[in-house]
């Protein structure tokens, strides 16, 4: 590890997605690109952060800081990773800007895209590198199926995507100080894995650069349960192909543990198969040859090793982003955290669904 370029993060909450995102770091992998290390932890308290970095970094020794300002201000981080609610993303990008520190923040990036924009114009006058944590994107398994599906056309021409995210949270039990049931905090499946859904749809659906990606009609519905948003189903409609996407998320239905999405041509199908939405293992290309009474279908699986819970690859593109002097992704780039936002704000607009940042 020691040949290999290093970053020093700093973490920022010590809630369960940076607990799993420290895992990731602190993984061996003979692959790896660069040598991550736990600089500094922000925490509410002190003791919290002491307990995240005795279980989770073992063999390290972060600086443990009782608020998130001293992450920002030590000049030993040379990136802040943000996992705390969608909510807080705005004012904690913004401390992060303020300090001229590098940013990789969880997604949903913000509330809404007027948030979006604020942050980003913030990083763009500070000249601050921002990355929106859709770690979907940056994982071997997305890119080969993209290869497949819009350079070698192993399907043919797509003409359509299903996918869908289902979770059992019963809302109704959950405290009223829940991320799950305050609308405050960003409450609703749309903003916490309905954006899975959608990835899934603009990754399968746009051949392109996500910098020249278009911006599809959207007709959208939404279910709501003590006030919170339960369910969604989005259309998506790309004008100028006529591809559509399927786009569901629930928080009333136990996660299909098999199918995560489905990619339909004009010569053949393909099923993404995994965990979650989130974490895909697998896909298998389902590919009509011949034509008539001849015709068959031959099926071939592409398996990808579970390592960790792949974290790990944003990780390594953002620490070598950052190493480069890049101040955007490639394959997050601030206009796609623009559209997505813009999306889903689309989506609830139809919905019903309003926070209060919306105006």
């Amino acid at each position: 590890m020691s040949e290999l370029p290093s970053i020093r993060w700093g973490i920022i909450t010590t809630g369960l997605i940076s607990q799993w995102f420290v895992e990731d770091l602190v993984l061996d992998r003979p692959d790896a690109k660069v040598n991550h290390i736990i600089q500094a932890i922000g925490s509410s308290a002190l003791e919290k952060g002491n307990q995240f970095a005795a279980k989770y970094c073992p063999q390290s020794s972060p600086t443990i800081y009782g608020s998130y300002e001293e992450v920002y201000n030590d000049p030993a981080v040379d990136v802040v990773y943000i996992g705390t609610p969608h909510s807080f993303h705005k004012q904690n990008c913004l401390d992060a800007i303020r300090a001229g520190k590098p940013i990789l923040c969880e997604k949903a990036f913000t509330l809404n895209a007027a948030e979006a924009r604020e942050v980003l114009a913030a990083a763009a006058e500070k000249n601050v590198y921002v990355h929106e944590a859709m770690w979907l994107r940056h994982r071997p398994l997305v890119h080969e199926l993209r290869r497949l599906l819009h350079e070698e056309k192993v399907i043919g021409d797509v003409f359509r995507t299903f996918a869908d995210f289902a979770l059992n949270l019963d809302i109704p039990s959950l405290p009223p100080t829940s991320r799950y049931r305050d609308p405050a905090l960003g409450a609703g499946s749309l903003l916490d894995i309905g954006i899975y859904s959608l990835t899934w749809a603009m990754l399968t659906l746009d051949p392109g650069s996500p910098a020249s990606s278009e911006l599809p009609r959207i007709s959208a519905s939404q279910t709501h349960l003590h006030g919170v948003e339960v369910t969604s189903s989005v259309l998506l409609k790309y004008a100028s192909s006529g591809r559509q996407g399927i786009v569901t998320s629930t928080t009333m239905q136990p996660v299909d543990p098999v199918h995560i999405a489905q990619i339909q041509g004009t010569k053949g199908y393909i099923n993404v198969e995994g965990p979650t939405p989130s974490m895909p293992l697998s896909f298998t290309v389902y590919e009509r040859v011949g034509g008539g009474s001849s015709a068959k279908t031959v099926e071939k699986k592409y398996d990808f090793p579970r390592i960790g819970r792949g974290y790990f690859y944003e990780a390594d593109n953002t620490a070598l982003d950052i190493l480069a002097g890049k101040k955007e992704n490639a394959l997050m780039p601030w206009s796609e955290t623009i559209r997505v936002m813009e999306i889903m704000d689309e989506i609830r607009r139809q919905g019903g669904t309003k926070y209060a940042v919306d105006g």
